[in-house]
């Protein structure tokens, strides 16, 4: 597949209603940035999906960002997977912000994504408060 990112955006505008998805896999779609904040729009408001694959979609910081500003307000997704997206070290220290404040996500990858020692030590921090 590569749904691309009017295709993520597509998905976004169905999430924001959805109460019944759990779980997405958008692995390897080629999404992007664009793509990536879509999806963090929808975020904001769905309030019953609990899992996000967005590996392989080439999000890089941006995309990262977008995902860190809607973790600051979701209050349900648990599993978000960032594998192999060209985040970097910025991307990383987005996130990092965003985990001290949300208080439900218990798995964050973020493999494969060059976040160096700069990125790691954010995180690190991050979790432990």
């Amino acid at each position: 597949n590569s749904i691309g990112p009017a295709g993520a955006a597509a998905l976004a505008d169905a999430l924001r209603g959805n109460a019944v998805l759990t779980t997405l896999n958008l692995g390897g779609n080629n999404i992007r940035a664009e793509g990536a904040a879509a999806l963090a729009s929808a975020l904001r408001v769905n309030e019953v999906q609990t899992e996000l694959d967005l590996s392989y979609n080439d999000i890089e910081a941006t995309g990262a960002e977008a995902l860190a500003s809607a973790l600051r307000v979701n209050r349900v997704l648990t599993t978000l997977n960032l594998r192999y997206n060209g985040i970097g070290a910025e991307g990383a220290k987005a996130l990092a912000s965003a985990l001290h404040v949300n208080e439900v996500l218990t798995s964050l990858d973020v493999s494969g994504n060059q976040i160096g020692p700069t990125g790691a030590t954010a995180i690190a921090e991050a979790l432990r408060g």
